[in-house]
């Protein structure tokens, strides 16, 4: 029952974490929802670290990664949000928005990972 009120606590957060990045970045005005990125390619550099640094000093228990990774990053990243605003722009014929959102969002995401990864190997 501990493990999952540390994914409760931390997705928690992360949400909201979320939702408060989203009322900043996201608008009408912008064509890419700016927030959704954000979010989607921090929690990608944040699980790299956090991983990251788990392999390499091996100090972060399970329910470390259990609140952080699994929790708060879980909670922090949006990939439902990403693939509803996909399909708005297809459903809307904007490929203009959709290609550049959907590749910067794949292509980012990724290389955060990467990035927190090695930055976890040589902090």
């Amino acid at each position: 029952m501990k493990q999952a009120f540390l994914v409760f606590i931390g997705g928690g957060l992360g949400s909201v974490a979320r939702y408060l990045l989203s009322l900043k970045l996201n608008n009408l005005e912008n064509t890419i929802p700016f927030g959704t990125l954000i979010a989607n390619v921090l929690g990608s550099l944040f699980i790299g670290l956090i991983f990251g640094y788990m392999s390499k000093s091996g100090s972060l228990s399970e329910n470390h990664s259990l609140l952080l990774a699994t929790g708060f990053c879980g909670g922090f990243t949006t990939f439902s949000t990403f693939a509803y605003e996909n399909h708005l722009y297809v459903k809307n014929g904007d490929y203009f928005s959709f290609l550049p959102y959907m590749a910067i969002s794949v292509i980012l995401g990724i290389a955060a990972v990467f990035l927190g990864l090695y930055l976890a190997k040589i902090v």
